[in-house]
């Protein structure tokens, strides 16, 4: 990629006071925290990766939610991605967001009944203790899991379109509180609208006190935590299926593109860093190196020559380990800006830019983020010629041809 390309896009945050550092108020497309003496920081990863491998069992066990030793200075890299994004999307701080999943259920990781099933004895459950009835009122609206297309009065919602509102679903949860400190004014007074949530001054400064640690970079990014239908990642099994966040499964060609996807699930929740190629942060195409490289195939290293390296790969042919690729800052296919990792269901890994972790995304949608959803084309670099792949079909390279939008 190119300095000019959208791997160089930096936005800033503008930091508002509560009690010290509390909130960060998301401006522009892209975002990175900011101390108030004006200086930059990188999330800092800590064990990282999802832990996936072996078969689908394995990998559940791998996901089941667990306490660490480290927990009160972590968030899992599931939930920080989806603090970022709904805290994007709805323009609240995400830090908030984070303070009030770490003091209701330590981001998912509260063995306590309610938080992934039941209700806690008051009425309130999922990772936020959003209210489902009882004592706590039904705050989340309609039963605690029901179609997405059931209109209700609540602040159910499906975050992550997997067709089920839940208040057990990380994504969904997140989406719901936020719309709850939207609705008592959080962006006007942060204080209030967190004292409605709970009504408890010790929940409102636990919470304040939280925010204003994650919002000077004092967490690290800690292993996914959930079953495999409520994490934002998929697991890979080198048997030659991916398997998605929805419990579908897409057919990977070969064992080096399983390593591959692999390599890159393990980077989730790690800092993007322009320029990076790990083992602590990446940028887009240093991300998409080193996933190859961890396979034993050598790519180029930045977008532009990745793309035109190849070989094309027609939109109705793409597959699990095709590199998708996006419009440079001129908007053509002459210079892409971005590439990411297709992973099957129009999904990729992608290091998205400075401020966002490594994550699962969509691609070539509307619903994908700004710049993701025009795609200029695919290529398919375990098929390039004179790469080998052990075991792997040598008929299973693409058409030849020019990118297909």
């Amino acid at each position: 990629m190119t300095r000019a390309g959208r791997d160089a896009g930096v936005s800033q945050i503008v930091v508002i006071g509560v009690v010290g550092v509390v909130a960060l108020l998301l401006i522009g497309v892209l975002t990175i925290p900011m101390l108030v003496g004006g200086s930059s920081l990188l999330y800092s990863a800590g064990t990282g990766g999802l832990g996936c491998s072996g078969n689908e069992q394995q990998a559940k066990d791998a996901l089941q939610s667990k306490v660490s030793n480290d927990a009160k200075n972590s968030i899992p890299s599931n939930y920080l991605m989806w603090y970022q994004k709904v805290g994007q999307q709805y323009g609240v701080p995400w830090v908030l967001l984070a303070g009030i999943g770490t003091v209701e259920s330590d981001n998912g990781r509260d063995p306590a009944t309610g938080v992934s099933s039941g209700d806690n004895g008051f009425g309130a459950a999922g990772p936020m203790q959003i209210g489902i009835g009882g004592a706590a009122g039904n705050t989340w609206g309609g039963a605690p899991s029901h179609p997405a297309s059931e209109k209700v009065a609540g602040v159910a919602t499906d975050e992550d379109g997997d067709g089920i509102a839940s208040v057990y679903d990380p994504a969904d949860a997140i989406a719901g509180t936020a719309k709850d400190l939207l609705a008592h004014g959080v962006l006007s007074n942060p204080s209030t609208a967190i004292f409605a949530y709970n009504h408890l001054q010790s929940y409102v400064q636990a919470v304040e006190s939280y925010a204003n640690q994650y919002a000077s970079g004092g967490y690290t990014v800690s292993q996914s935590v959930g079953s495999t239908s409520t994490t934002a990642a998929a697991c890979v099994q080198l048997a030659g299926t991916v398997v998605g966040g929805n419990g579908t499964t897409t057919t990977v060609p070969n064992s080096a593109v399983a390593a591959v996807i692999s390599y890159a699930e393990q980077q989730i929740g790690k800092p993007y860093l322009w320029g990076g190629t790990g083992p602590d942060a990446f940028d887009c195409s240093g991300l998409m190196m080193m996933a190859y490289q961890s396979a034993g195939i050598d790519i180029p290293r930045t977008s532009e020559d990745q793309f035109s390296w190849g070989p094309s790969v027609p939109a109705n042919q793409v597959e699990p380990g095709d590199l998708v690729f996006f419009a440079g800052s001129d908007g053509t296919t002459t210079s892409p800006g971005h590439v990411g990792l297709v992973i099957g269901g129009g999904k990729m890994i992608e290091a998205y830019a400075t401020g966002f972790p490594v994550r699962i995304s969509t691609y070539g949608s509307s619903t994908s983020a700004p710049g993701d959803g025009q795609v200029v084309g695919f290529t398919r670099p375990w098929a390039h010629a004179g790469v080998t792949i052990p075991g792997g079909p040598a008929s299973a390279a693409p058409t030849t041809g020019a990118p297909t939008p």
